[in-house]
């Protein structure tokens, strides 16, 4: 578990989604908006997370909607250029997360030099988008020949409204992913962004394995003690939002009144182990 508190600073870190608006190209992108918006929206949304206390921050390309399993070069490229323009302003440990495509995600993390990627590294799923089915043997190849040793990889375990094409114990799938591909850490997610991962398949993995595991949906300020104490940090996104709405920016007060919560429960647990 030591790397997570050796980048983070801390046990059981709360990593941040920053969410990217639509990019050209994108379903959502509407006439009048524009990358230089882009950018503004995100330098925002990436102060109010820092204000309010968070450990990291994962770029994430959300709402480019429906997500492609080989992304438009498009996407990696107006990353980049908003990672590259607030490089400055990010005082955190930072990822990326190029949803549905992480050799996207390898080689923009080398671009920005990034200290973690997240996303669907393994498994075959079926679902909403058709079937997903990543190269984990390529995508750890070409981190490697990327030179990428000390970058950290957080694997989804369940994929977000897919399902497992053979149905497995979430234990199994671990322990095989671990002897194949030594990942860093896992995610528990749940449905969508924003719902509730499952604590219990939470709690028995984290007892079954050594690998950290973190809940990767569905953490609010009124479970984020319950979630701390069955896991190994989080990442939330959807409740730091205007009304916790998916769709909304980030608000401070809504980042700021979930970290009180989560230093109140590190200064309980800090008493506990005196």
């Amino acid at each position: 578990m030591g790397w997570l508190k050796e980048m983070f600073g801390t046990d059981k870190p709360i990593i941040a989604l920053l969410h990217l608006n639509a990019f050209p190209g994108d379903p959502l992108f509407k006439k009048g908006d524009s990358m230089k918006k882009t950018v503004e929206d995100a330098r925002r949304d990436l102060k109010a997370l820092q204000d309010g206390g968070v450990d990291g921050v994962l770029f994430s390309n959300e709402f480019s909607l429906p997500y492609q399993q080989k992304i438009d070069y498009i996407g990696p490229a107006a990353m980049a250029r908003v990672i590259g323009e607030l490089m400055d302003d990010i005082k955190v440990p930072f990822g990326i997360d190029c949803e549905a495509d992480p050799m996207a995600a390898i080689d923009l993390a080398a671009a920005v030099d990034a200290d973690f990627i997240r996303g669907l590294f393994t498994g075959v799923y079926a679902g909403d988008d058709g079937i997903t089915m990543p190269d984990i043997a390529a995508i750890l190849r070409r981190k490697k020949a990327l030179g990428l040793d000390d970058l950290k990889m957080l694997y989804f375990i369940n994929n977000e409204s897919d399902e497992y094409v053979v149905e497995r114990r979430l234990v199994d799938i671990a322990n095989s992913t671990i002897f194949d591909c030594h990942p860093d850490a896992f995610l528990i997610m749940g449905q969508y962004a924003g719902q509730d991962a499952d604590s219990g398949s939470i709690t028995e993995l984290r007892e079954a394995i050594d690998v950290p595991v973190l809940c990767g949906t569905g953490c609010n300020a009124g479970n984020i003690k319950e979630k701390l104490g069955i896991s190994d940090g989080a990442t939330v996104g959807t409740t730091f939002k205007k009304d916790g709405k998916f769709e909304n920016h980030i608000e401070y007060e809504r980042v700021k009144e979930l970290m009180d919560q989560v230093r109140e429960y590190r200064e309980s647990h800090e008493k506990l182990e005196i």
